[in-house]
Protein backbone atom coordinates (compact mmCIF):
# COMPACT_ATOMS: atom_id res chain seq x y z
CA UNK A 1 0.00 0.00 0.00
CA UNK A 2 2.92 2.21 0.31
CA UNK A 3 4.18 2.15 -2.64
CA UNK A 4 0.99 2.91 -4.12
CA UNK A 5 0.59 5.78 -1.84
CA UNK A 6 4.36 6.77 -3.25
CA UNK A 7 3.40 6.40 -6.74
CA UNK A 8 0.34 8.96 -6.68
CA UNK A 9 2.31 11.11 -4.38
CA UNK A 10 4.97 11.43 -7.24
CA UNK A 11 2.20 11.36 -9.90
CA UNK A 12 0.83 14.89 -8.30
CA UNK A 13 4.10 16.63 -7.82
CA UNK A 14 5.20 15.46 -11.60
CA UNK A 15 1.04 16.99 -12.96
CA UNK A 16 1.88 20.17 -10.73
CA UNK A 17 5.52 20.56 -12.07
CA UNK A 18 4.33 20.27 -15.42
CA UNK A 19 1.14 22.76 -14.91
CA UNK A 20 4.15 25.44 -13.68
CA UNK A 21 6.09 24.47 -16.21
CA UNK A 22 3.91 25.54 -18.65
CA UNK A 23 2.48 28.38 -16.86
CA UNK A 24 6.55 29.44 -17.09
CA UNK A 25 6.45 28.97 -20.75
CA UNK A 26 3.06 31.18 -21.12
CA UNK A 27 4.69 34.43 -19.10
CA UNK A 28 7.75 33.53 -20.92
CA UNK A 29 5.93 34.33 -24.10
CA UNK A 30 4.11 37.22 -23.30
CA UNK A 31 7.54 38.85 -22.24
CA UNK A 32 9.05 37.64 -25.61
CA UNK A 33 5.69 39.30 -27.25
CA UNK A 34 6.70 42.57 -25.61
CA UNK A 35 10.32 42.74 -26.53
CA UNK A 36 9.05 42.05 -29.80
CA UNK A 37 6.58 44.93 -29.62
CA UNK A 38 9.33 47.55 -27.85
CA UNK A 39 11.61 46.67 -30.37
CA UNK A 40 9.27 47.69 -33.12
CA UNK A 41 8.25 50.73 -31.51
CA UNK A 42 5.18 49.52 -30.66
CA UNK A 43 4.12 50.50 -26.94
CA UNK A 44 0.53 49.36 -27.39
CA UNK A 45 1.48 45.97 -28.03
CA UNK A 46 4.16 46.05 -25.23
CA UNK A 47 1.49 47.18 -23.07
CA UNK A 48 -0.63 44.39 -23.48
CA UNK A 49 1.35 42.41 -21.06
CA UNK A 50 0.01 44.22 -18.40
CA UNK A 51 -3.43 44.30 -16.49
CA UNK A 52 -5.80 46.68 -18.49
CA UNK A 53 -6.76 48.18 -14.87
CA UNK A 54 -6.44 51.63 -12.82
CA UNK A 55 -5.27 49.16 -10.14
CA UNK A 56 -1.83 48.45 -12.53
CA UNK A 57 1.04 49.30 -10.08
CA UNK A 58 4.47 50.53 -11.56
CA UNK A 59 6.96 51.64 -8.89
CA UNK A 60 10.42 53.15 -10.29
CA UNK A 61 13.07 55.30 -8.61
CA UNK A 62 11.18 56.90 -6.30
CA UNK A 63 7.69 56.77 -8.32
CA UNK A 64 4.80 54.75 -8.10
CA UNK A 65 2.10 55.39 -10.67
CA UNK A 66 -1.64 53.54 -10.77
CA UNK A 67 -3.42 52.53 -13.83
CA UNK A 68 -2.83 50.70 -17.16
CA UNK A 69 -3.26 54.35 -19.05
CA UNK A 70 -1.02 55.82 -16.88
CA UNK A 71 2.04 53.44 -17.53
CA UNK A 72 1.45 53.86 -21.20
CA UNK A 73 1.27 57.73 -21.02
CA UNK A 74 4.59 57.67 -18.81
CA UNK A 75 6.27 55.32 -21.59
CA UNK A 76 5.41 57.51 -24.35
CA UNK A 77 6.68 60.31 -22.42
CA UNK A 78 9.89 59.25 -21.64
CA UNK A 79 10.15 56.75 -24.68
CA UNK A 80 8.97 59.53 -27.40
CA UNK A 81 10.98 58.14 -30.32
CA UNK A 82 12.47 54.59 -31.46
CA UNK A 83 15.87 56.40 -30.57
CA UNK A 84 14.92 56.77 -27.59
CA UNK A 85 13.40 53.18 -26.85
CA UNK A 86 16.75 51.58 -28.20
CA UNK A 87 16.08 48.14 -28.31
CA UNK A 88 14.96 45.76 -25.82
CA UNK A 89 16.29 42.76 -23.85
CA UNK A 90 15.80 40.69 -20.91
CA UNK A 91 17.99 38.26 -19.25
CA UNK A 92 18.81 36.49 -15.92
CA UNK A 93 14.93 35.84 -15.94
CA UNK A 94 13.57 33.73 -12.87
CA UNK A 95 10.30 32.83 -13.47
CA UNK A 96 8.07 31.54 -10.11
CA UNK A 97 4.94 30.40 -10.20
CA UNK A 98 3.43 30.76 -6.81
CA UNK A 99 -0.09 28.96 -7.68
CA UNK A 100 -2.63 27.87 -10.83
CA UNK A 101 -3.47 31.56 -10.80
CA UNK A 102 -0.11 33.94 -9.56
CA UNK A 103 3.36 34.23 -10.43
CA UNK A 104 6.28 36.71 -9.86
CA UNK A 105 9.54 37.02 -12.17
CA UNK A 106 13.07 38.45 -11.18
CA UNK A 107 15.05 39.55 -14.18
CA UNK A 108 17.14 42.48 -15.63
CA UNK A 109 16.21 44.30 -18.61
CA UNK A 110 18.31 46.35 -21.09
CA UNK A 111 18.42 48.92 -23.60
CA UNK A 112 20.74 49.20 -26.28
CA UNK A 113 21.17 52.91 -27.67
CA UNK A 114 22.84 54.74 -30.23
CA UNK A 115 24.44 57.54 -27.27
CA UNK A 116 24.02 54.76 -24.40
CA UNK A 117 22.99 51.16 -22.64
CA UNK A 118 20.65 51.91 -19.66
CA UNK A 119 19.88 48.25 -17.93
CA UNK A 120 18.63 47.36 -14.54
CA UNK A 121 16.49 45.05 -12.51
CA UNK A 122 13.04 44.35 -12.17
CA UNK A 123 10.25 42.21 -9.88
CA UNK A 124 7.34 41.85 -11.40
CA UNK A 125 3.95 40.43 -10.37
CA UNK A 126 1.75 38.13 -12.42
CA UNK A 127 -2.01 36.94 -12.21
CA UNK A 128 -4.24 34.97 -14.42
CA UNK A 129 -6.60 37.32 -15.41
CA UNK A 130 -9.50 35.60 -17.55
CA UNK A 131 -7.07 32.81 -18.68
CA UNK A 132 -4.40 34.98 -19.23
CA UNK A 133 -0.90 35.50 -17.68
CA UNK A 134 -0.68 39.69 -16.91
CA UNK A 135 1.73 41.66 -14.93
CA UNK A 136 0.15 43.43 -12.31
CA UNK A 137 2.71 44.98 -10.29
CA UNK A 138 6.37 46.23 -12.08
CA UNK A 139 8.96 47.46 -10.21
CA UNK A 140 12.05 48.33 -11.91
CA UNK A 141 15.05 50.21 -11.45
Amino acid sequence: MKIFYTLVLITLISCSMNAQSKDAVAIRKVMDDQTIAWNKGDLETFMAGYWKSEKLKFVSGDKITYGWQQTLDNYRKTYATKALMGTLTFSELEIAVLSKDAAYVVGSWHLKREKDDPKGKFTLLWRKVAGKWLIVSDHSS
